[in-house]
């Protein structure tokens, strides 16, 4: 059960880094900077969920 619920976390997750065009599209030719994209992504995603609630 708990490893079904950590499945939807990841599905959750990778669907909404799915969403930003940039990252879907893939326009970085190189996979290290594929990887900086997705890690800016994630960062600015943990952000917003921590500030979101400030403003």
């Amino acid at each position: 059960m708990t490893k079904y619920r950590q499945r939807n976390i990841v599905g959750r997750c990778i669907g909404w880094i799915k969403e930003l065009r940039r990252i879907c599209t893939r326009y970085d030719y190189l996979a290290s900077s594929f990887l900086v994209m997705v890690c800016l992504a994630c960062i600015d995603r943990c952000l917003r969920a921590d500030f979101s609630d400030k403003t």
